[in-house]
């Protein structure tokens, strides 16, 4: 591959699953958000993720969620990381890294220069960020909107943990976003779908393909 790892979110069929490894995503994401069309049972997810190889990455992506839930979320799932896609504070990362043991990747959204700060502040207790668009007003989701950023907005800076691009990338811009924001790792979810929550196998492999030739 180019150097460009590929998260695939909102995974929720085992032909999906099987598509991103075999097309060389670094990671798959699953959801637990009952908003969401991409949504997945606890029981939907195991049984997904224990078909994931060794080398992988199993990501689950909460928003908000308590104690309770990610109890029996890590207690049944076999994951790899936990990504944080809420109105999580810094303390409250710390305190999710602390409690579970597993690696902690943060969502920010970014919408203007004002946004920037944010990023600084959750490096410092995550283990990755993910840099997403911030959400529509109006929309019901806190990411999978299929909207991005201005890139240039990030250009050139660099960060002491790993971070991923996210928000409205899709085959046709991943290489410019990949070019101006030296972003080598990218999460994409509503631009390998026929309709929201229906990934397409086909879409999955061919984005990998176009960022193989970055």
């Amino acid at each position: 591959m180019s150097g460009v790892s590929v998260k695939i979110c909102g995974l929720s069929h085992p032909e999906h699953v099987s598509a991103a490894v075999a097309a060389g995503a670094g990671y798959v994401g699953f959801v637990f958000f009952p908003k969401s069309p991409r949504n997945v049972s606890i029981e939907t997810a195991r049984a997904l993720a224990l078909e994931v190889p060794v080398g992988v990455a199993k990501v689950a992506l909460v928003v908000n969620a308590d104690d309770a839930f990610l109890d029996r979320l890590v207690a049944e799932v076999p994951l790899d990381f936990l990504q944080l896609h809420g109105q999580e504070s810094p303390e409250r990362v710390a305190e999710v890294k602390a409690r579970y043991g597993l690696p902690v990747m943060k969502a920010v959204g970014v919408a203007g220069p004002e946004d920037l700060a944010k990023l600084d502040t959750y490096m410092r207790v995550a283990d990755q960020i993910l840099v997403d668009a911030k959400p529509p007003k109006d929309a019901n989701l806190p990411g999978g909107n299929g909207v991005a950023f201005d890139w240039t907005l990030i250009a050139g800076r660099r960060w002491p943990v790993p971070w991923m691009l996210a928000g409205g990338l899709s085959r046709d811009n991943v290489a410019e976003a990949v070019g101006i924001t030296g972003a080598r790792q990218v999460d994409l979810s509503s631009a390998v779908e026929t309709a929201p929550g229906q990934k397409d196998s086909g879409l999955i492999h061919a984005f990998l393909d176009t960022v193989k030739a970055i």
